[in-house]
């Protein structure tokens, strides 16, 4: 991605505020004019004050100086406050839009994207560009306009010098162009070896249970410190780049000042130019130079804000795989039957569902069982679509899952996992995620259909009780019985079990079971079972087995058959 494409982009995320940075550049505008003049008076002040002695520039001079000092300021003080708004909302804006699209994405976006990575993308690369825009809209736009008044300013005064001065600014950007091509490299590594960093914290503070259990702090911290090294490493590179830069830019600059002061003080010694003249002529010069040092202090803040963009643009071009259909139709209440017809599934190359036929009338309980990996939970997830089928289809009510509008499909299928999933909120907010109109009556009505509203009335705040990250201030068995509360609060038709009761002791999965069959109640459920003892009482079991349906009937019918199924409730209950 070019610097021309990433800047159209940025513009283009700019262009909303365009009033609001008319009237900044207005500002600048003066701001720069009265830099000239502050550069200007100098001529007057010495000539003729100190030479001509003059009482009556004595006493307005100082005057006007302390106003024009005091407008500048003002205005200055508008550009910059106009300017930092426009680039933090901005960024604002990006980081909003960037979370928003990376959540479009499907189930397969996250499965190959690090979750590190992903909040690197929003905090740390859209933070750099936030520190590239602020040092590009606030301080080079109001600096090229101070450089364009002062040059006027030096070639009124003496265009000769100006010519002369004219020779040095050119060499001052040359360090610039230069060492930007290595800023620009270093920049992109930055950002890579702080995503990588961030990947590892996540994982390892996610993970705390299991690095405690297995005794590898000490991994986990050499882990992270070898990373923190790298990071350290690539910038300290930054620096050293930096550090030769700042110092070339000074000498560059002090031998075109030194040749302006040995041509300048013969122009005075030869009386074709005054003094005041020529020290108004320095002053300009220098409040040029100020701005263009500027530019390579901030180089490598913009090379890294540029790297960085990047890296954000990519991710937002990246299109979401799963989409409604521009014309797609709203899904109507589900009454009828799921049927699945010759349906075949790959992820990547490797083929995980073969040739599977299945139809599911409203109403029935189906249990899905088979050995691990055998494509359960694919099979489950491509009904609400977080993944999509390559061959074959499914159909609700006699309408492909394709043709539908997802959030209406999506609406019709309520999901309890083995994973729990309960956010840092009050339990009132977990129970009503995704509809948070509901009523605290109808928020307890689930709770107690869900046999939660016994641990939940215990708690020093009831349904205000804030749970922690992941529900970790609850156990096992609680946390689940929220995330069924929250599915008997959608009140979907369809409902998917997936193994939801694989990870609990027997005394949780009690509770958890009796919730659930109030769950189940007057709904299509599919079970996927790890433990078989809590789908005997399903309407239809199948079994799968190396992504193809092998058997299928009620618990005593696959019993009778002594197949597959008989092998799986063997081991589990007769070895």
């Amino acid at each position: 991605m070019s610097n021309k494409t990433v800047l159209n982009r940025l513009y283009k995320l700019i262009f909303p505020y365009r009033y609001q940075f008319l009237i900044a550049m207005i500002a600048a505008l003066i701001v720069a004019a009265l830099s000239g003049a502050q550069a200007y008076m100098v001529k007057p002040l010495l000539d003729k004050i100190f030479f001509e002695k003059s009482t009556y520039y004595l006493s307005i001079l100082p005057f006007a100086l302390v106003a024009l000092f005091a407008v500048k300021g003002f205005f200055y003080g508008l550009n910059f406050y106009l300017l930092e708004k426009i680039g933090q909302t901005v960024i604002r804006d990006m980081r909003v839009s960037l979370f928003s699209h990376i959540h479009s994405q499907s189930l397969s976006f996250f499965h190959k994207n690090p979750t590190g990575e992903l909040i690197s993308r929003i905090i740390s690369d859209v933070s750099l560009i936030q520190n590239s825009i602020s040092s590009v809209v606030v301080g080079l736009l109001r600096d090229f306009f101070q450089v364009i008044f002062l040059l006027i300013v030096i070639f009124y005064m003496n265009w000769k010098l100006a010519l002369l001065s004219l020779i040095f600014l050119p060499s001052a950007a040359v360090p610039i162009v230069y060492f930007g091509k290595a800023f620009r490299r270093i920049g992109t590594k930055i950002q890579e070896e702080t995503a990588t960093l961030s990947n590892i914290i996540h994982e390892s503070i996610t993970g705390a249970p299991v690095v405690k259990a297995f005794s590898m702090e000490k991994y986990e911290t050499k882990r992270f410190a070898s990373q923190a090294l790298s990071l350290f490493s690539i910038t300290m590179e930054d620096k050293r780049i930096y550090r030769l830069q700042h110092p070339l830019m000074e000498v560059i600059g002090s031998i075109g000042m030194a040749m302006i002061i040995w041509f300048g003080g013969k122009e005075v010694i030869a009386g074709n130019a005054t003094p005041g003249t020529f020290f108004a002529f320095i002053t300009a010069l220098i409040m040029i130079y100020d701005p263009i040092k500027k530019v390579s202090r901030i180089n490598s803040a913009v090379q890294q804000g540029l790297a960085a963009s990047i890296r954000v643009f990519t991710l937002m071009d990246v299109m979401p795989d799963i989409v409604s259909k521009k014309n797609a139709k709203e899904m109507t209440p589900f009454t009828r039957e799921i049927v699945i017809e010759n349906l075949n599934f790959k992820y990547d190359s490797e083929p995980v569902l073969t040739d599977i036929n299945l139809t599911v009338p409203a109403g029935q309980i189906l249990a899905i069982v088979g050995p691990s990996g055998a494509g359960k939970s694919t099979l489950i997830n491509l009904i609400p679509r977080f993944f999509d089928i390559q061959q074959g289809s499914i159909c609700i009510d006699g309408q492909d899952i394709r043709d539908i509008n997802l959030q209406s499909l999506r609406d019709q299928i309520a999901i309890v996992t083995q994973h729990t999933i309960l956010f840092n909120e009050s339990i009132r907010n977990n129970i009503a995620y995704g509809d948070s109109h509901k009523s605290d009556e109808e928020i307890r009505a689930a709770a107690d259909a869900a046999y939660a509203l016994s641990f939940i009335d215990k708690l020093p705040d009831g349904l205000n009780t804030v749970i922690g990250e992941s529900g970790m201030m609850l156990s096992g068995g609680e946390r689940q019985r929220l995330s069924i509360a929250r599915a008997i609060l959608k009140n979907a038709p369809i409902l998917v079990l997936d193994e939801a009761t694989s990870a609990l002791d027997t005394e949780s999965e009690q509770e958890v079971q009796k919730a659930l069959e109030n769950l189940m109640k007057d709904r299509t459920t599919l079970v996927i079972a790890h433990r078989l003892s809590t789908i005997r009482n399903a309407d239809r079991i199948i079994v799968v087995k190396d992504g193809t349906i092998v058997e299928e009937g009620t618990h005593e019918q696959l019993i009778a058959i002594a197949g597959e199924y008989e092998n799986l409730y063997n081991m589990q209950y007769r070895s």
